[in-house]
Order: structure tokens, then sequence, then C-alpha cells
């Protein structure tokens, strides 16, 4: 498919779109050995050769983005040396090299993205952001209202306190609890260890939310790729600006 030039360039990640049109009006870039020196052209990167300063342009795989409902029993990684199941293993379609973004352990389900793009995976996980993630927790015994106050105020851990999560009552049956809860942190099995704290053993869990993107309409196994829309605004949350 032909594209605009320095649009190409920006894509293989060799430079943003303005620096690229700048290497284009000072005659650093060629195709097919011809020096293109005016904007405006449109190429194919497929069937072409494009050299900057003589070297052929290596073009990056391109960024797939997918948001999948893990569940139970499936390793949040790309392969396991022990051959147990992962979650690319409900992906057999994807033939990009694609990673999860952080991690679900093997007894939690629910929302996980699945992506190549490193970038943007490093910037959602990046602490400075506060990336909101939303459970349901399943938990015996049920919790007092103090407890989950201590939820709210945040907790101490091994590994220090925790940030005030947002913490919801959903439903009471016998000995068992729904609850709610909103963090922005991630710490290795943080949900559990939390309630953990407050003396509620968790029995089951589900990450029903992240960065603003739920489980709707996709089934327990089940994923479907991110809309434009969606990935622009997580390149918002991950304060990326998008080449």
């Amino acid at each position: 498919m032909a594209e605009r030039l320095q649009k190409i360039i920006a894509q293989a990640g060799l430079a943003s779109r303005r620096a690229a049109e700048s290497m284009i009006l000072a005659g650093r870039v060629t195709v097919d050995g011809q020096t293109i020196t005016e904007l405006g052209g449109k190429f194919d990167s497929s069937s072409q050769r494009i050299c900057v300063d003589g070297k052929p342009l290596t073009l990056a795989e391109e960024n797939v983005y997918f948001l999948l409902n893990k569940p139970k029993g499936y390793l949040s990684t790309a392969k396991d040396e022990r051959g147990r199941r992962t979650v690319l293993d409900l992906l057999p379609e994807v033939k990009e090299r694609v990673y999860p973004l952080g991690r679900l352990d093997n007894n939690t389900e629910g929302l996980l993205l699945i992506s190549n793009d490193g970038q943007l995976m490093n910037g959602l996980l990046h602490p400075r952001y506060k990336v909101d993630k939303t459970y349901v927790a399943r938990v015996s015994p049920v919790p007092t209202e103090n407890a989950l106050d201590k939820l709210r105020k945040g907790i101490r851990l091994e590994d220090g306190l925790t940030a005030p999560a947002v913490v919801k009552l959903l439903t009471v049956a016998a000995d068992t609890a729904k609850v709610e809860i909103t963090i922005h942190e991630g710490r290795n099995r943080q949900v559990r260890r939390m309630f953990a704290a407050i003396g509620t053993d968790v029995k089951a869990l589900k990450r029903v939310q992240f960065a603003g993107l739920t489980l709707a309409g996709v089934k327990r196994g089940a994923y479907r790729p991110l809309t434009a829309d969606e990935i622009n605004e997580l390149y918002k949350i991950a304060g990326i600006e998008r080449v």
C-alpha cells in the first residue's frame, strides 16, 4: 500500500514524522536509487527499496493490540519452559510476536491486554501514571466495613503500605461476599495479599476493567482487537505522543 514517505520512515522507528520530513528535504532519502527531495509523494515499502543515508530501511513489525478475557489455568507469559499453557495459546491466529501487558496469576481471570507495542506497554505499567485496575473478588468470611475501610485508607503489606483503594461491597450470601476493588499499583498478587491482611481469603478473582477498558462483549477465553480510538486513549493515559 502506498503511503507518504515520511510516514513510512516514522513507522520504521527511525525518526518522528517531522524529523523524517527534514531528512527528505535534505536529500538523505532514496527510493529505488532515486533521491527524493520533495514531500507529498507516496511509495510502497513492500515493493520499493527505501534507503536513508544509503542504508535500507528496516520496517518495524506492525503494532497490534488485543483485549483478552483470560480464563483460569493460563500463565500470563509468552512461553513457559515447563510447557504449561500460556495466554498466547488463546490467540493462535495472531502471527506477530506479542506479549501480555502485565500479569494475572494462574488462578486469576479477566481483562488482559496483549500487544507487541513495548513503548505503550511500559508507559501503562509505569507507576507515575497510576493506571486504574478494577477487580471483583469473591471472598470469605464476609469482611466488615471496618476491615474494608482499612483497604480504602491503605494497608501495610510486607513490601510496604499500599495506596488507598476504592472498595465496594457488592453482594453478601451466607459466609461469602463479592467485593469490587480498584487499585493503581501493580505489586505481585497484591489484591489477594490485601484481603489476606484483613483476615479474608480470596476464593475467586477477576479483573473487570483496566485503563477504562472493560470485558463487555468478550466471553471467557475470547479476545478482540482494540479500536483506533481505544489505542489513542491508551497512549494519552500512558503520556505518550503517537508518531
